[in-house]
């Protein structure tokens, strides 16, 4: 790969600036590294709460959805688990409008979240919505179910574009 094309992968995962491991550290420098790495993280934060819908993983499923949270920079107040089979409760929402974007794992969970009934296919790379009182306006994005990526790698590409059309809605709520 030549460096534009690593600048642009660099730039798609949120990175805006990056130095070599093999790089030596410029002695002159005034500001501390602490303040940088602070100011990137906090660059990198999402701007909303995440909430992931489905079984809840466990094994190598639950290894992937740990770096699907690493990857999209979340600390533990940004986002949460909820089974797909509980009531939803409106008084979960945050009362400070903070947005919330959902991801459902799987076409069961995104049609039982959506009140839709087409299958996984037609669900994905759609905006969908939570259809329950009081959540009409939470935006829903089906993907695939965790083990099924663990079984069909090659779908884990097609993950990361609705991860990056949820991070993309929640950043235009």
């Amino acid at each position: 790969m030549n460096s534009s094309t690593n600048s642009a992968f660099l730039k798609e995962m949120g990175i805006t600036e990056w130095t070599s491991r093999d790089a030596v550290p410029d002695q002159t420098q005034t500001e501390p590294v602490t303040s940088f790495v602070v100011e990137e993280t906090q660059k990198r934060r999402s701007s909303g709460i995440w909430w992931f819908f489905g079984s809840k993983p466990q094994g190598n499923a639950e290894v992937l959805f740990q770096n699907i949270i690493r990857v999209l920079g979340l600390n533990t107040q940004e986002w949460s688990w909820k089974n797909p089979a509980e009531m939803f409760n409106p008084e979960l929402l945050p009362s400070d409008g903070i947005p919330i974007v959902a991801i459902a794992f799987g076409g069961s969970a995104a049609q039982k979240l959506s009140g839709e009934r087409d299958g996984l296919p037609e669900l994905r790379e759609t905006v969908l919505a939570i259809n329950a009182d009081g959540a009409e306006d939470l935006p829903l994005i089906a993907t695939f179910k965790l083990n099924q990526l663990i079984a069909s790698p090659k779908d884990k590409a097609l993950l990361w574009q609705d991860l990056l059309l949820a991070k993309s809605v929640l950043q235009n709520i």
